[in-house]
């Protein structure tokens, strides 16, 4: 770890200068994304037998459309709710065939352009604060969160070490904070991850709530000194980096990473569906122009592999793993490629009960929990069934706010009760972690 933390602090004056030298700015108001989302709209569809799901299907032979939720067009079926992203030129098409073939749907977003602006406001109006005044109620860009990065590690040394796991596709340092009180004894250890999915803001969002709640409270707050003197956490704010910073710049809605295929031109591999477990199965695609294409084989994603690299050099002590995600509201468990039980069902279960009831304490907003196939859908090459079967006993991933009125476009007014609510969900997942976990009567003793 020495080693890594070198590497991270020497490549601190690079990041630096390039810091200072691509200090461009944002886009914004009417000319965000260069206005390319003027007139698309966001519907919901509403799908009750299985003739409404070959009829939609049929439709999206016709009319492009990027899906939301469900992520693929594989996974539709009756009874079931569809969130798509519709171009400009093909919405009057689309409301027409559904009413043609009497299919239920509402507009969930009349104009994507107008809620993009809402979202984040009017950045050059204003000022960026400095890292002392740092505002987590705003979306960061990766280089913010870069440079936040560095100023965490740089005035909280007896907390916080930062470590690279390796370069992105497009050579961008993997940087990963380690939050705890040093000891000499080696802990237990949490892991967490955002942004995997570029377009899922509200992750890197949380990640930085989460370690600027955990610094300021330390000593404060009786849970959270107990579990920073006993747990070791790993927090990595921007999984997908290359992803995330085109996600800022060029396509708002872009989701998989940046790498290049050589037979197509599309680019990009789904980091949650490259991972070596039931690689390339139900739910993830083989044809690299999908969203949620599983890769030319396991872990080719530069930065899947560091991570799993990473995992795996210290899964004697990582007890938990907890990827951050958007949207749903949800808490996920494995198993995602098959419909079967964990050998540690009782104690998985009784810890994510335990998490959505922390969650709802704060606001009264309701999370669903189980696991992942039956709760949301079958999905093979994830990272909670990866964690799990490489030796992590506590494998959660989180689908935050919303349910869709604002999907991926989730207000920066809504930074603070989600990270909030979540914050608390997470405390009670690692609070578990130094309690003992009897299987018989599915509660907790202390050790």
């Amino acid at each position: 770890m020495d080693l890594e933390h070198k590497r991270a602090f020497g490549a601190s004056v690079l990041l630096t200068c390039v810091i200072i030298c691509s200090n461009v700015p944002h886009p914004v108001g009417a000319y965000q994304y260069n206005n390319r989302y003027a007139g698309d709209q966001v519907f919901r569809i509403t799908l009750t037998n299985d003739t409404e799901v070959q009829a939609l299907k049929k439709i999206l032979e016709l009319i492009k459309m990027d899906f939301w939720q469900p992520n693929s067009a594989s996974l539709i079926h009756r009874n079931a709710t569809v969130d798509v992203h519709v171009k400009r030129n093909d919405t009057q098409r689309l409301h027409a065939r559904l009413k043609l073939e009497k299919i239920k749907y509402r507009m969930l977003i009349a104009d994507l352009q107008k809620e993009i602006e809402k979202q984040t406001g009017y950045r050059s109006s204003r000022k960026r604060r400095s890292e002392s005044q740092y505002d987590y109620e705003v979306y960061h860009s990766l280089e913010e969160i870069q440079n936040w990065m560095f100023e965490m590690n740089r005035s909280r040394p007896e907390l916080v070490t930062m470590l690279s796991l390796g370069k992105s596709y497009e050579g961008r340092p993997l940087f990963v904070l380690q939050l705890g009180k040093r000891s000499c004894l080696q802990k237990k250890s949490v892991w967490i991850d955002c942004g995997v999915h570029a377009r899922e803001w509200i992750g890197p969002a949380f990640c930085q709530w989460f370690v600027k709640e955990a610094l300021s409270t330390y000593k404060y707050d009786s849970v959270m000194t107990r579990l920073l003197n006993h747990l070791d956490f790993f927090i990595m704010p921007v999984f997908n980096v290359d992803g995330y910073r085109f996600s800022w710049n060029t396509d708002r809605f872009w989701r998989k990473t940046r790498s290049k295929n050589h037979k197509f031109h599309c680019r990009g591999v789904d980091a949650n569906r490259n991972w070596k477990v039931k690689w390339c199965d139900e739910g993830a695609s083989s044809h690299p122009c999908d969203d949620t294409y599983c890769g030319p084989f396991p872990e080719s994603e530069p930065e899947v592999k560091a991570v799993a690299k990473f995992l795996r050099k210290h899964k004697r002590h990582m007890k938990a793993y907890i990827s951050i995600h958007a949207y749903a509201q949800m808490l996920l468990y494995p198993y995602s490629y098959k419909y079967a039980a964990i050998p540690n069902f009782n104690c998985v279960e009784s810890a994510a009960q335990n998490a959505v009831t922390a969650l709802y304490s704060a606001y009264g907003v309701r999370y669903r929990y189980g696991p992942a196939a039956t709760t949301l859908y079958v999905s093979s090459g994830s990272s909670i069934d990866w964690a799990y079967k490489n030796g992590i006993p506590y494998a959660f991933a989180f689908e935050l706010r919303d349910t869709g009125h604002f999907g991926f476009l989730l207000p920066e007014s809504l930074i603070k009760p989600t990270c909030t609510e979540t914050l608390k969900a997470v405390k009670a997942i690692a609070s578990g972690l130094l309690k003992k976990c009897n299987t018989d009567r599915n509660k907790f003793s202390y050790i």
